[in-house]
């Protein structure tokens, strides 16, 4: 299993120190996020300074552009960094995608599934000397001309992940991408019941293997040195959880687990702006669902027995007092 740490920043000046303080831990990737900064920015840093750290997206927020910008942005990244690029690539949910981008929501499985193939198919044509002739119901890119045309082309296309959670958009995954970012609001029997199916389902349309594709998963820890340390922690995940559990678009990871009307009273007090009271909602047996609790000696051993041979790399960074952070990433890597 490969273990990537986070590099969610807001200050840029900082990502060299976090870029050198991963990969000096043992880190097999670095992680960035559209949140409040972004994705891009961080990684290029971070290439410049680490020698061996994959560098993903996760993710980048596939909507707010188009095939040709995130095929030019893919290949810079990927060229700099000598092919360790991976572009994390999600949709959003609509009040995002039309109200913060001001940008179209439509199908949004069959668009994303285009989106991917409309930028292979830019790549073909800079890696591969193919005829850009892309022709879809969302995207059509049939020019391109030597001035535009990259020459730094070494190291190819990067490899493609795509977020997803319903089934829909994890069998896209499957079929057009080279990996799966698996939300964080997720739980292990929604993995094994849900996920993996529809992967599989994805992949059998493209006629290719599981060994030829990633599934990635951030994972949410509880843990502590001490009282104050645990309960902060144990605070702090439980309000993610509800945050998360608020959205209409997740409700079907609480629906497997029997915990459906959960989701509306979340989605009802998110409304009001009642975030502490929503963390209040989840108790111990939906905690331990969705999120490793154990003692900082404990917490690689129970994330490695959880996740081990269900995915393939898990995003977890171990900040927390008490954990030791080497020994933390060498057990969890094997």
């Amino acid at each position: 299993m490969k273990v990537d740490g986070g590099l969610m920043v807001t200050d840029l000046a900082s990502v060299p120190a976090r870029a050198r303080a991963l990969e000096a831990a043992g880190y097999d990737g670095a992680i960035s996020a559209e949140i409040a900064n972004d994705p891009f920015l961080p990684l290029l840093l971070a290439a410049e300074h680490s020698e061996k750290l994959e560098l993903m997206t996760s993710i980048a927020v596939a909507f707010a552009r188009n095939p040709m910008l995130l095929a030019q942005m893919g290949h810079d990244l990927n060229a700099y960094s000598k092919g360790r690029f991976i572009l994390g690539l999600g949709s959003q949910i609509k009040p995002h995608i039309t109200k913060r981008f001001s940008m179209p929501w439509d199908h949004p499985a069959a668009r994303m599934r285009e989106l991917i193939l409309a930028t292979r198919a830019i790549w073909d044509c800079w890696y591969g000397g193919k005829p850009l002739q892309f022709r879809g119901e969302f995207y059509t890119h049939t020019l391109m001309t030597p001035m535009f045309t990259p020459t730094n082309t070494k190291h190819g296309a990067p490899r493609v992940f795509l977020a997803a959670v319903g089934p829909l958009m994890t069998e896209v995954a499957g079929e057009v991408a080279d990996g799966l970012i698996a939300h964080g609001f997720t739980t292990e029997r929604y993995l094994r019941e849900v996920t993996l199916p529809a992967v599989e389902r994805g992949l059998a349309k493209a006629g290719r293997a599981r060994s030829s594709f990633a599934i990635s998963c951030p994972v949410f820890v509880v843990t502590g040195a001490d009282e104050r340390a645990w309960q902060q922690s144990r605070s702090g995940v439980c309000k993610q959880i509800a945050f998360y559990g608020s959205t209409p678009a997740y409700r079907g990871v609480l629906e497997l687990h029997g915990w459906g009307p959960l989701q509306s009273e979340l989605n009802r007090l998110s409304k009001l702006g009642q975030w502490d009271a929503m963390g209040n909602l989840i108790d111990d047996d939906i905690l331990d669902a969705f999120a490793v609790v154990a003692p900082p000696d404990q917490v690689a051993q129970k994330l490695r027995a959880r996740f081990a041979g269900v995915i393939d790399r898990v995003l977890v960074t171990f900040a927390s007092a008490g954990v030791d952070e080497k020994k933390s990433v060498a057990t969890l890597r094997g």
